[in-house]
C-alpha cells in the first residue's frame, strides 16, 4: 500500500498532461439523457472526495472520483482492461511526480459511459499499468477512477453538498444562479482557475492563481514551498510525506495562512499545503499557478461550475462558517479486508498524540468510543480525528494478537 494524503492526490494527476496523453484524446461530451432539462446525481462524500457510480460499456456500476484536477478520464484499476475486454490504442509513459520512476498506461478509446441521467457514447481514458494510488484502501470502498474535463465541460453543474447530489443541465434550458456570487473561471489545460487573494503573517495580501481542485481533500495549496510567504510560521507540522505521486513520495510542510479571499468571500487561519519545490512542484513549474484550492474549503458552498460561460457561482450552505482544522491525531491509516472493513495504520505523524502514546505502523484500530470502525466510514473517522483540540477517545488497538484499549487524546498541532 502507498500511502496517499489527501493534501495532494490530485497533484499527482496533473502530470498527465507532462506526459502528453491527454494529447491523443479527443474528448467527448456528455449529454442529459432523454432530453430533459436536467439530471439529478446522487453522490457520496468519501474522505472529501465526491465519488458517483458509473456504468462502462453497459457494466458496472464502477465507483469514480469526481475530479477537475483531472482533465483526461483516468481508469486506476488494471483488472478492468480485462474484465471488460477493453482495446488500448497505445501504450504511453506517465511522467512521475516524486522521487523514482515513470509508469506505463495505456490509452483506451470510444468507451461508452453513463452516469445516472447523463450519457456519452465515446470518451478515452488511460488505464494504468498497476494501480500507484490505492484509492481503494484510502477510501474504504471501491475506487476504480476518476473522470473530469469531459463531464464538466459538458453542461453547467451544480453541486450541493448538504444534499449530496450533483445536477447536470441540459444547455438548452440553463439554471437559475439566484443569490449566488459569479466568479471568473479561466479552463487552461483542461483544469479549472480562478484568482483568490491570500494573506501570509506579516505580509500584504497578494492575488493569487488557483486550480478548483475538486479531488483534492485539502482547502488551500501553495506552490514554491516557503517562497511565496517569507519565514516560517511558528506553528507548523514537518510532513515527512504530502503523499504519494506516480514515482515517489512529495515532501513538505503543512501550515495555516492568515487569510484568503474568493471575490467578496474571505476565509481566515485556512489549513494549508506547502509542498517542497525541489521535489514536486519544479516538475510542476510550466502550469503557471500559485497552488490550488480544495473540497475541504469548496464544500462549504453550494457551487455551479459553467465551464463554457467562463465561470464558477458561489453560495454559502450551513457549513460555511466552520472553522478549518487539520488530524490532531497523527494517525495516518488505510482500509483492508472484506467490504474494506479493518482500519491499519500506515503511518504515525512523529511528536503526535498517537506517537507518544505508542501507536505504531501496522496496529490495527478496532474501535473508537467502543463503535467498531467496521461500522463507521472513513470519512466518519477523519472528523472524528479533527473534532476538538484535547478530546480524548477511548481506541481499541490489535497489534501481534494481542489487544489493548488506550486513551488517546487529540492535540491540534497547527
Amino acid at each position: 500500500f502507498m500511502q496517499l494524503h489527501p493534501c495532494w492526490r490530485v497533484l499527482l494527476l496533473a502530470v498527465f498532461w507532462l506526459a502528453g496523453i491527454a494529447l491523443t484524446a479527443q474528448a467527448q461530451e456528455f449529454i442529459v439523457s432523454g432530453n430533459r432539462c436536467k439530471a439529478v446525481i446522487p453522490f457520496r462524500l468519501v474522505r472529501n472526495m465526491v465519488v458517483v457510480q458509473m456504468q462502462i460499456n453497459q457494466h458496472g456500476p464502477y465507483n469514480f472520483v469526481l475530479d477537475t484536477g483531472c482533465g483526461l478520464m483516468i481508469i486506476t484499476d488494471p483488472k478492468l482492461l480485462d474484465s471488460l475486454n477493453l482495446k488500448y490504442k497505445k501504450q504511453v509513459k506517465v511522467l512521475g511526480l516524486g522521487e523514482g520512476n515513470d509508469l506505463d498506461a495505456w490509452m483506451v478509446p470510444n468507451l461508452k459511459l453513463r452516469i445516472e441521467g447523463v450519457e456519452t457514447d465515446q470518451i478515452s481514458a488511460a488505464i494504468l499499468a498497476r494501480d500507484v494510488f490505492d484509492l481503494s484502501a484510502y477510501a474504504g470502498m471501491p475506487i476504480h477512477g476518476l473522470i473530469g474535463y469531459d463531464f464538466f465541460n459538458s453542461f453547467p453543474v451544480k453541486i450541493n453538498f448538504a444534499d449530496s447530489t450533483l445536477t447536470a443541465f441540459n444547455l438548452k434550458k440553463l439554471p437559475s444562479y439566484k443569490k449566488a456570487t459569479k466568479i471568473p473561471l479561466q479552463v487552461e489545460d483542461k483544469k479549472p482557475y480562478l484568482q483568490a487573494q491570500i494573506k501570509f503573517d506579516n505580509r500584504a495580501a497578494s492575488s493569487a492563481k488557483l486550480l478548483v481542485d475538486l479531488g483534492a481533500g485539502h482547502p488551500l495549496s501553495i506552490a514554491n514551498g516557503w517562497n511565496n510567504c517569507g519565514e516560517k510560521p511558528n506553528k507548523f507540522i514537518a510532513a515527512a510525506n504530502l503523499g504519494v505521486g506516480l514515482s515517489g513520495p512529495i515532501n513538505g510542510f503543512m501550515s495555516r495562512v492568515q487569510a484568503m479571499e474568493i471575490g467578496s468571500y474571505q476565509f481566515n487561519k485556512v489549513i494549508t499545503a506547502f509542498p517542497d519545490s525541489s521535489s514536486a512542484m519544479d516538475k510542476m513549474a510550466n502550469t503557471q499557478r500559485d497552488g490550488s484550492i480544495g473540497t475541504d474549503l469548496l464544500k462549504r458552498f453550494i457551487i455551479w461550475f459553467d465551464y463554457r460561460q467562463g465561470f464558477i457561482y458561489l453560495k454559502p450552505n450551513c457549513n460555511f462558517k466552520q472553522p478549518f482544522e487539520h488530524d490532531m491525531s497523527g494517525i495516518e491509516y488505510y482500509a483492508v479486508g472484506n467490504n474494506y472493513r479493518r482500519i491499519v495504520v500506515c503511518r504515525v505523524e512523529p511528536g503526535s498524540a498517537a506517537d507518544l502514546l505508542g501507536i505504531e505502523k501496522n496496529d490495527e484500530i478496532l474501535a473508537i468510543n467502543f463503535k467498531e470502525v467496521g461500522h463507521m466510514t472513513m470519512q466518519e473517522i477523519d472528523e472524528i480525528f479533527r473534532s476538538k483540540n484535547d478530546r480524548t477517545l477511548l481506541l481499541e488497538v490489535a497489534r501481534n494478537q494481542n489487544i489493548a484499549k488506550v486513551l488517546l487524546t487529540l492535540k491540534r498541532r497547527i
